[in-house]
Order: structure tokens, then sequence, then C-alpha cells
């Protein structure tokens, strides 16, 4: 079984006993792909390592199945370690790496080559199997390690950042390669980054942290969609969102309206009654909006006579078949919104934006807790 439990663990550092992890509650289903992901110094990768055995646990238990592993040594764990740096042995080649763990193990020698042929056929590497690591490219090397944790057949996968070496195209390849591995093999994996498109891409669930602290759990349909907070909202997310300070005020017929300097927008009811709720009326809130809610179309515009603002476009970004425009609308920062790349933006360009204030978003300006969540 490879159910990971962790209960209520913490870690300390240092004279100052300062946190690196703190009050951490999760429970990792067997068969469950987990992406932990946050800034540098976040406790991410202290906590993969306090799962493998590699750092001590202050206080708090670990169980990995149904046993108490606190104070087991990594050997006796059942779990395999996937590196950033690869960590493979130079002086052995590609066959002698996979087939390093087994002969710890004191395996038979035929049920070695078995299990190093078997493993190098699924990565791929079959025919590198006589080469020394040096004369691998990055992906290769990374394929490599994943067949020495591979070829062991442990209850758990453990990865620590491990394509942050690899240029930007064959990151995406090996994403993918890993996320059809983990499928194929039904294994559990926790896989640690601080990139939160191979979090949005990978996990089944996603572990948000900052400062030692876990922020959301949830799948990254819910992450995107529904952030706990203003952290979470604006760590997930390629653009990031746009955040809007702005106030709550009592419109026509009943409505609510949030506004700001320049402009104001309608909130829509299920909103308006939450703003309620919360006591958010005559108060200042934060709104986030995601760039893709953000339109330019004249249909749209003429749909929703009450979400619209104006901004002069500043600078664009060219992504291919859509483009960014960075746009002053008055705030402190520039909103994003997303295009077609087939229209032809001018610099300092008046442009009329429909909000789409259904998808909007409304954070405590305090707390920065999402209202909705």
């Amino acid at each position: 079984m490879g159910r990971i439990l962790l209960n209520h663990v913490e870690k300390r550092f240092g004279k100052e006993r300062a946190y690196a992890v703190r009050d951490f509650n999760l429970e990792i289903q067997d068969g469950e792909f987990i992406v932990m992901v946050g800034p540098s110094g976040c406790g991410k990768s202290t906590t993969l390592r306090m799962i493998a055995g590699l750092e001590d646990i202050t206080s708090g238990e670990l169980y990995i199945g149904d046993k108490l592993v606190n104070h087991l040594p990594p050997k006796d764990r059942d779990i395999a370690m996937v590196f950033q740096n690869y960590a493979l042995y130079p002086n052995m080649s590609v066959y002698e790496n996979i087939a390093f763990g087994l002969r710890l193990r004191k395996m038979a020698k035929n049920e070695i080559d078995q299990s190093v042929k078997s493993t190098s056929r699924v990565l791929e590497i079959e025919p590198f199997l006589d080469r020394k690591p040096r004369q691998l490219s990055g992906g290769q090397r990374q394929r490599v390690a994943l067949g020495r944790a591979i070829v062991r057949n442990p209850q758990v996968f453990l990865m620590d950042e491990p394509l942050s070496n690899l240029d930007a195209k064959l990151r995406v390849q090996m994403r993918t390669e890993i996320i059809a591995l983990q499928k194929q093999l039904g294994v559990t994996m926790v896989y640690v980054t601080h990139d939160q498109v191979e979090a949005m891409t990978m996990g089944h669930r996603i572990v948000v942290m900052k400062d030692g602290v876990i922020q959301q759990v949830d799948s990254p349909k819910l992450i995107y969609n529904n952030p706990r907070n203003m952290f979470v909202a604006g760590f997930i997310g390629t653009p990031p969102i746009n955040f809007i300070e702005g106030k709550v005020q009592e419109g026509s017929e009943g409505s609510l309206e949030f506004h700001t300097n320049r402009y104001y927008l309608r909130i829509p009811k299920v909103h308006a009654d939450m703003l309620r709720k919360h006591k958010k009326v005559d108060r200042n809130v934060i709104m986030g909006i995601r760039c893709e809610n953000i339109h330019l179309d004249a249909a749209i515009r003429e749909a929703n006579p009450h979400a619209q603002i104006t901004g002069i476009q500043k600078l664009n970004e060219l992504m291919g078949a859509d483009m960014y425009l960075y746009l002053d609308i008055g705030m402190p920062k520039l909103l994003i919104a997303r295009a077609q790349a087939d229209h032809d933006f001018e610099d300092n360009e008046k442009l009329i934006l429909t909000i789409d204030m259904q998808k909007a978003l409304f954070f405590d300006k305090e707390t920065t807790e999402n209202l909705w969540y």
C-alpha cells in the first residue's frame, strides 16, 4: 500500500528553532499523484525529504502504508527518490546504475537482468545501456534516474524538481512521459516543483505551500477556479490573475456595484448575495479577474453594458495564437487581458474591455481570504 499520512508534521532548524514546515497535515491515497508547489523556501522539498527519511521530523507522525516510519531509515521505507541533479554514478554504465539497488538487495543475476531490460524498454533507453552518464543528454540521464527508481518497484516515488535542469521543450516532453508512466505503473507519486505549470498539468491534487504552511490542497481545476486566498490565486495561473481594489456600494434596483476611482461594474446577484452575507457593502475588497475573462469583442460589450472599463494598451506579448495585452486602467499595476493574435494593437491605443463578472473572485482586503471559499 502506497498510502502516506502526515499528521501534524513539523520541522524546525537551527538555534532559533525556526519553522521550515509547520503543522503539515495531508493524506495521500494509494496510487495518487500529488504535486507540492510553492516559491523557493516554502518547505516543499523539506517535506519531501522528511517522507524519504533524509530529514528528521521535529514533531508529528508520518505513516507509509500502515507503518509509522518517523525513525525508520530511508532503506526501510520502501520508497524511491528521483533528484534534480539525477545523482547517477559517473563511473558506472546505464545498466549498472539501474541495477545498483537490486544488487544491494542481492537479487539473482538473471532477475536483475530481466528487470533492468524490461524497465529500459519502458523508458526507451535500451540502446544506451552500455553508455556512461556523461555520454547521455539531459533527458536521457533523467530517464536513467527514473529507471533506477522504477526497477525497485517501491510503494512510493518521490521526485524533487526532476525537470528543472532540462530545456523548455524537453521539460514538456518529460512531463508528459512522467504522467503516462505514473498511470501505467499505478504507483503513489509525490512530486515537488516551483513551476505552477507542472503542478497544474501533472497532479491529481496540488498542495500549495507558503512559508512552511499549506495554503490549499485541491484538484488543479479547483485551485485555479476557487483559490483559497490571494496568494494561491496569484501563484497559480499564467499570466497571473489581475487584482483590483475597489469599494462595494449599493446600486440601482437593489443591485451592488464594484467602484474604483475611474469606473464601476455591476456585481451579479450570486456575488452580491455573498458580499452582503459577509457584510462587505460600503467596504473595500479586492476583486480578482483572470485574463481570459476580460473581453474585447463588440457583441459581448453590447450584451454587458454595466461591465465595461477603458484601458490604454501599453505593451503586448505575442504567444502564438493568443496575445497578452498590458493595459493602464488607472491602477498601480497594469491589467492583463488575453486577445486574438490576428489583431494588430498599437501602443497607447484606447480599448473598451468587458469584464465577465460571473467569473470574478472577491477577497477580503485584510485577511486576503477568498470570500467564496
